[in-house]
């Protein structure tokens, strides 16, 4: 033992390569076997929209038609056409019921009637309206010319005031005391001065003139009647009580 002092571990330290102080390079494995295939990725985010590409050439004329584009704008107005001939009368409807049986008509008269009664009561309450035989006379309360009274009783669908006998005569007077004014009548010097007719032209049937009147002899064409009911021949430019009759 005196003779070999080294140890075991020194033998093996001198007889191993100096692998630990320098890189050894071994000899290649054989490669292992390829590892299984992971999980897909998620999808990424969406890009930028791209730049419309070219148009594409025309089809063929007969190739299918596109889809219709958008309605425009509406256009202006054009002018109306000329109007077209008058179609030909169409046949005639069957014929309806008289109007004595025909129930619904005879419904819209009574109706009518019912409210045309109601109202000439309520107006005659108010002495806006007076019935006199088969008239009615009825006053606005103004007080203007002849001829404007004249068109003021025909847009209302009448006449002036005209009486033909006493029963009238006193009517009208009584819208002549009420309002204290006096009223034109319906009558007019004819061409012969001195004698009075109707608005048609027609001779006076009736008249009540005041004391020593008529008297204008030509220069008083238009009657008024006074707040006593007598008759005066007057200018007609004179603003008087305009009364109508219906």
């Amino acid at each position: 033992s005196s003779l070999f002092p080294v140890t075991i571990n020194q033998i093996l330290f001198f007889s191993v390569p100096n692998c630990m102080v320098n890189k050894c390079a071994g000899t290649p494995g054989i490669p292992g076997t390829p590892g299984a295939n992971g999980l897909p990725g998620r999808d990424g985010r969406d890009g930028m929209k791209g730049d419309s590409g070219p148009p594409g050439p025309q089809g063929p004329p007969s190739g299918m038609p596109g889809l219709p584009g958008r309605d425009g704008l509406p256009g202006v107005k054009g002018s109306q056409g000329e109007k077209g001939n008058k179609g030909e009368r169409g046949e005639p409807g069957p014929q309806g019921l008289p109007a004595s049986v025909d129930p619904e008509l005879q419904e819209s008269l009574q109706v009518l009637k019912h409210r045309i009664t109601r109202l000439e009561g309520v107006l005659t309450l108010e002495g806006k309206l007076t019935e006199v035989g088969e008239k009615i006379l009825a006053t606005s309360g103004k007080e203007v010319n002849f001829e404007t009274t004249l068109k003021a009783c025909e847009h209302a669908g009448g006449s002036i005031a005209t009486p033909r006998n006493k029963e009238e005569n006193d009517a009208i007077l009584d819208i002549v005391k009420q309002f204290n004014r006096y009223a034109y009548l319906g009558i007019r010097e004819s061409d012969v001065p001195g004698e009075f007719q109707y608005l048609d032209g027609k001779p006076l049937n009736y008249t009540n003139w005041h004391a020593s009147e008529p008297n204008g002899k030509g220069g008083e064409n238009c009657v008024e009647m006074y707040t006593d009911g007598g008759w005066n021949d007057r200018k007609c430019n004179q603003y008087r009580l305009t009364i109508c009759e219906f």
